[in-house]
């Protein structure tokens, strides 16, 4: 049986979602920005990133001390995260504390203190987490790897240039907050222990009288296919391999997802199997499926040594290429199974389902219950999944590699 999902739309545009899980002692919110790193102005890449990184530095009544301790108080599980579409501030506590919390997360979006005394130290937090990256070859093939396949201002990761960070001023910090901080287009979701009636009119009253206008809309490019390589001094390559499938929010999405599963769901998957249990060719091999509102893509990870890596990358290759030669029964038996216990364990936390129901809003303005993402997956029959990975062979890719030598894609699979 599905839990009721209620839904309440504010004037000034900010969603409200909400599902009800009375057996839980806990409640969750996902408060979900529609303001990414692809608003960053050209010369001021993490400009995002920074924000929100100064909002959490005092707001409304609290200085900056005040704020961490009031919500250490509530027990409040939080988290803040900056994407490429989106700035999404999450929260999980006991049901009775979900009402005070609100109350300073309203004022954290709508009342912070920006405080220019604290600017250094708030870039400070951005340019180590930017120089992490350098100690992270896996992290920052991935982010070079979508920086080339999506473009500009699409591919931008939120982390930015250390030049333009150590250039921005607390004004062009206050400028963006009220440029991008706008209730259009924001959606709050909460998820647990909860009475509606009560939780509608506190939202009405910390946030209806918001005001801000909806950001324009930045249409993403298709991607096109290319290789690059940057220059690393190790004994190890980093691969990052992209190509476009199906977005989220396409009725179809869910086939290309699935071969997503094949490819890389647990060790019985194809490049598991193939490319690091048969012949061992690489420490960490992966494929996941990664989507922004108009476009996505199938982005694969290896990391081998250098010695073998031009053998990695052509195993890679060969196996994306099989799976338009389709795939057998075990194979979609166990995607199924790995479906089903994603569902069934993302039912048993009020965090997971905040912010399931915050992205479903966001990518298709409504909210599939649980019964009917699981009827989707029933449907998916073999002949039907075969024909779309016929119809839609992995292809156009793009390629980035970290390490002593650049590697060769095979022009016949470009």
């Amino acid at each position: 049986m599905d839990n009721p999902i209620r839904s309440h739309q504010l004037s000034n545009g900010l969603t409200l979602l909400a599902e009800s899980m009375p057996w839980m002692e806990s409640a969750a919110f996902t408060l979900l920005l529609p303001c990414g790193s692809v608003y960053d102005p050209e010369d001021r890449a993490g400009l995002s990133g920074l924000v929100c990184e100064m909002s959490l530095r005092g707001c409304g009544p609290r200085d900056s001390r005040e704020f961490v301790e009031d919500l250490d108080s509530l027990g409040v599980d939080r988290n803040e995260n900056v994407d490429e579409a989106y700035t999404i501030l999450n929260g999980a506590m006991l049901a009775e504390n979900l009402p005070a919390a609100l109350a300073i997360y309203a004022d954290l979006v709508r009342r912070p203190h920006l405080p220019a005394d604290q600017l250094e130290a708030g870039r400070r937090v951005m340019l180590q987490e930017l120089h992490g990256l350098e100690d992270d070859p896996q992290s920052k093939v991935m982010l070079e790897l979508k920086r080339r396949f999506y473009h500009s201002p699409w591919g931008r990761p939120s982390q930015g240039k250390g030049d333009d960070l150590k250039k921005m001023t607390i004004e062009h910090v206050q400028e963006h907050f009220e440029k991008t901080y706008t209730p259009q287009g924001t959606i709050l979701a909460i998820a647990g222990k909860f009475d509606w009636e009560p939780l509608c009119e506190q939202v009405e009253t910390l946030f209806g009288d918001w005001p801000g206008e909806a950001l324009p809309p930045l249409p993403a490019q298709p991607p096109k296919p290319q290789t690059d390589h940057l220059q690393y001094d190790s004994n190890q390559t980093q691969i990052g391999l992209a190509y476009p499938t199906l977005p989220f929010s396409n009725p179809d999405y869910l086939k290309a997802a699935a071969s997503v599963s094949i490819l890389s769901g647990g060790s019985s998957s194809r490049l598991f199997t193939e490319v690091r249990e048969k012949r061992g060719l690489c420490y960490s091999v992966y494929a996941g499926y990664h989507s922004l509102i108009d476009t996505a893509g199938i982005l694969c990870y290896a990391g081998t040594s250098t010695d073998r890596a031009q053998e990695t990358l052509d195993v890679m290759l060969s196996e994306l290429a099989r799976l338009q030669q389709g795939i057998d029964l075990s194979e979609l038996t166990r995607m199924k199974a790995r479906y089903k216990s994603a569902l069934i364990m993302q039912q048993e936390s009020s965090s997971s389902r905040s912010s399931f129901l915050a992205q479903e809003w966001f990518f298709r303005k409504k909210v599939r219950t649980l019964s009917e993402i699981q009827a989707q997956i029933d449907g998916l029959q073999l002949d039907v999944l075969n024909q779309y990975l016929a119809e839609h062979p992995a292809k156009d890719f793009t390629c980035f590699t970290l390490g002593a030598e650049p590697l060769e894609v095979s022009h016949a699979v470009l």
